[in-house]
């Protein structure tokens, strides 16, 4: 009898640990980029992450049910850590261009935003490839950003210079190591509201749109296979944007009100 109990005992206990394993395998893990990209992802004063995205990842996993965690990712290595199963779902302003669909797939779009060009204060608003002709425009590596300058102001005579961070680049631009930057409008317009982004630059404009490498807004990355999840991510902020969730998360970062398009404005 003691023998069974003790049979009956371990086998309670190895189905509790399976059961433990697969609630953790059924948590999503949510790769972020490692770095500050205000207003949608940095840490606050605590070390928390906070940001419009962060926020909407809160919304999206509470509208699944689901416990998801943060995980932050080198921006340069985040597609293979996504390949590598590191993590889940790449959730950290990527957008959804043709060349990265060869490798992973996406959500539906979330949220899409101008690219837009921003130098010094010099009133000088033509950002023309031949214009910009030996000026140095800094990027972020591994983005949309520098494929686009590499096609269109490298060939014309400017000089590219990548940094890790937008951060980086940001820094350099108010020092004056660079005369141009290149990135996400709602990202800049937030540079430019800062202190020292209102020091020292401008809004020059809009470049002109290019779909293949710009693409078509930015999704959550996923693994092509994860099908599944990719339903039950798409579900969600498909009632997110029903709800006019998308519309609230907003209000709370004004730099961004009027200045993105998300699914509740029925863009793309």
């Amino acid at each position: 009898m003691k023998l069974t109990r003790r049979f009956a005992f371990a086998a309670a206990a190895a189905a509790a640990m399976m059961a433990g394993t697969a609630s953790a395998m059924a948590d999503i893990k949510f790769g972020v980029a490692a770095e500050p990209y205000p207003p949608f992802t940095s840490k606050d004063a605590s070390g928390k992450w906070v940001g419009w995205e962060i926020d909407l990842m809160d919304a999206v996993c509470a509208q699944m049910n689901e416990k998801c965690e943060l995980v932050e990712v080198a921006w340069d290595g985040i597609i293979p850590a996504l390949t590598s199963k590191q993590i889940d779902v790449i959730w950290s302003s990527m957008s959804i261009t043709a060349e990265r669909k060869q490798t992973i797939d996406f959500t539906n779009m979330y949220y899409n935003t101008p690219t837009v060009i921003i130098g010094a204060k010099t009133g000088d608003m033509n950002i023309e490839p031949d214009h910009l002709k030996g000026k140095i425009i800094g990027v972020q590596v591994s983005t949309i950003h520098e494929k686009y300058v590499q096609k269109y102001y490298a060939p014309a005579g400017a000089e590219v210079k990548t940094y890790a961070t937008q951060d980086e680049a940001n820094n350099d631009l108010a020092a004056g190591r660079l005369d141009y930057v290149q990135a996400d409008g709602s990202a800049l317009d937030a540079f430019l509201a800062t202190e020292q982004g209102a020091a020292c630059c401008e809004l020059k404009g809009q470049v002109k749109d290019d779909p293949e490498i710009l693409g078509e807004g930015v999704g959550g990355g996923i693994r092509k296979e994860d099908t599944a999840l990719k339903e039950k991510l798409n579900a969600a902020i498909a009632a997110l944007a029903e709800a006019k969730k998308f519309e609230e998360i907003t209000s709370k970062y004004p730099e961004l009100v009027g200045k993105m398009i998300t699914p509740e404005s029925g863009g793309r």
